[in-house]
């Protein structure tokens, strides 16, 4: 990858554009995986080399997703005409998709090192809401697809629909950097899905003694409630009728509208809905893909002192 040999001082000042975050992003990411042996992919010691490195494929997976490319084939075939200068090899759409699904594990992980590499990652409050990912409309799509028992048949609320797929559930800071995201059945209770988010990670909230987590009236659960404030979170959801003014709910409304906002760019600028999956990896690495591509813009503005951490306007063309 030409530029990667180039020493980057992250701390310094970078320029917002797309040439200058691949290049960071495939050099702390090669980085990263020569260094921690938990991150990279276990490969026999005998055998032929990828001519494509997993840190390339990882970038390559950010780029599309930035660049608004939901078809495989569409976007290599543009890697190949426009991108030779960044990935001299570029394997075709088999290759591509066989090893992107195998890599699944590395992009979660990656954004959680990338995350952990901003401050925005120390902020005392998050956010926390579910949103729907369709993979179906027709009854044929139901009934035959690989995601039968996986995904299933949901409401949308907040746009009045029901729809047949799955929920993401997130967990991000107000400046929209994802904490925590898992994909469940959309029948599963958000509530549950909040507590085995934290309970599946406890050293989240291990050192977070005064942290605030923001909810929708979906979260309303004593249960819930009792687990948080026994790790030391206080919840901020809305009031409930007949039960007394709860601290904090002038701040409700603007922070609810956070989260609404990070939906909205996974969706409207990163094509969440769009991802294309057919089996439940596939699928999820779709999503994965795209809140890296998200968590590695934040990361990369933030170390180049941008004034907006989630704008995407200098990556999307």
């Amino acid at each position: 990858m030409i530029g990667a040999s180039d020493p980057i001082d992250l701390g310094g000042l970078m320029d917002a554009d797309l040439d200058t975050l691949v290049t960071a992003l495939y050099v702390k990411i090669d980085d990263a995986l020569k260094t921690d042996p938990g991150l990279a992919r276990w490969r026999p010691a005998v055998g032929i080399a990828p001519k494509l490195s997993d840190a390339e494929l990882i970038c390559l997976a950010v780029l599309q997703a930035l660049l608004g490319f939901t078809s495989e084939t569409r976007w290599l075939r543009y890697t190949k005409t426009h991108l030779v200068g960044l990935f001299p090899y570029v394997p075709g759409q088999s290759g591509y998709n066989k090893r992107l699904r195998k890599a699944s594990g590395q992009l979660v992980a990656i954004n959680r090192m990338l995350a952990l590499d901003t401050d925005a990652w120390a902020d005392d409050t998050w956010v926390i809401d579910s949103t729907p990912i369709e993979c179906g409309r027709s009854r044929q799509t139901a009934k035959r697809s690989d995601l039968v028992g996986f995904a299933g048949c949901g409401y949308c609320a907040s746009h009045s629909r029901y729809f047949w797929g799955l929920r993401l559930h997130l967990i991000c800071t107000p400046a929209g950097l994802p904490v925590t995201f898992a994909l469940t059945n959309p029948k599963i209770d958000e509530r549950e899905v909040a507590r085995d988010l934290l309970e599946s990670e406890p050293e989240l909230l291990a050192c977070r003694p005064n942290q605030t987590l923001v909810a929708d009236k979906g979260y309303i659960s004593a249960e819930l409630e009792r687990f948080l404030n026994h790790h030391g979170v206080q919840l901020l959801r809305p009031t409930r009728r007949h039960e007394p003014p709860r601290p904090g709910a002038r701040f409700l409304k603007p922070l609810r509208q956070l989260i609404e906002s990070v939906n909205d760019t996974l969706k409207g600028q990163l094509d969440l809905e769009r991802h294309g999956g057919r089996t439940i990896t596939g699928v999820a690495t779709r999503v994965f893909q795209r809140v890296l591509a998200l968590t590695a813009a934040i990361w990369h503005n933030h170390h180049s002192r941008q004034p907006q951490l989630r704008s995407l306007i200098a990556y999307d063309h």
